[in-house]
């Protein structure tokens, strides 16, 4: 196994030389005091842990609008659009005349 020097400096882990990995390379770093951290992402779910996601979807009360909910929620987003259709043309201007 390969080892490098790193120092920790606010939580965050500084190399002192740079590492020729590619990006997203998943490391595991031993601790100095033995603790070992794991996560859960290591390998499929046990058959427990499907389960209890299962059971947890299922008690998941669907959201239903009623139809005057609805209406009324059309109208709303149908008023922003309108509203921001009104105004694109003096911030896409405003805009411009930063960037110029």
């Amino acid at each position: 196994m390969r080892t490098v020097k790193a120092t920790v400096h606010n939580g965050r882990i500084v190399l002192d030389a740079p590492l020729d990995l590619p990006d997203g390379t998943v490391l595991r770093i031993a601790l100095p005091n033995g603790e070992v951290v794991e996560d859960d992402d290591d390998g499929p779910m046990s058959q427990e842990e499907i389960e209890r996601v299962l059971a947890a979807m299922d008690a998941i009360i669907p959201f239903q609008m009623s139809e005057e909910d609805i209406l009324a929620w059309e109208a709303d987003r149908h008023s922003g659009r309108e509203a921001e259709k009104a105004t694109f043309f003096e911030r896409a201007d405003k805009l411009a005349r930063m960037w110029n």
